[in-house]
């Protein structure tokens, strides 16, 4: 549907919008400069459904998927991960759970990456999830604002750089 820049200070990450309906992105696929896939991400509310050992990823709400991906990986052998925005994220399969304003609420977005980059994934600093993917509304907030960045909040990021959803 629309390519697009995917990292302020890294131009050569650009990401694709693909979708079943012009009006409606379902999947964001990021590429590095050589053309190579990294990460994918399902929209909330027109994406694939995504499962995990049958368990429904795409558009839940974030409270009870929490609670379900807990009681399913809290043993050693999986674990769930939390990053600094407070997003959970199993790094066994590169997968953090992200959240996203819908029509119907606020609910879960699945962002994957590759097996290289799973070990980092829940982390917004040297994880490889693009910039734009981390924009936008967070998992849980203890103190401030649920949207990342809050208003007023001054950044380097070139003039008009937003989130593609």
């Amino acid at each position: 549907m629309r390519r697009f820049s995917a990292e302020p200070f890294y131009p050569e990450i650009y990401g694709l919008q693909l979708g079943f309906h012009p009006a409606a992105p379902a999947v964001y696929a990021y590429f590095e400069g050589t053309g190579r896939l990294f990460c994918v991400a399902a929209d909330a509310a027109h994406g694939p459904h995504v499962t995990l050992e049958g368990l429904e990823l795409t558009g839940r709400v974030p409270s009870v998927l929490q609670d379900t991906v807990l009681d399913l990986y809290s043993s050693p052998a999986r674990r769930v991960s939390y990053g600094p925005r407070g997003n959970p994220g199993i790094t066994d399969f590169g997968l953090i759970l992200r959240v996203q304003d819908t029509a119907g609420g606020v609910l879960t977005r699945p962002v994957l990456v590759g097996r290289e980059w799973a070990d980092r994934c829940t982390d917004d600093w040297e994880g490889s999830v693009p910039e734009c993917e981390w924009l936008g509304r967070q998992w849980c907030v203890y103190n401030g604002s649920d949207v990342w960045p809050p208003l007023g909040y001054a950044t380097n990021w070139p003039a008009g750089w937003t989130a593609p959803f």
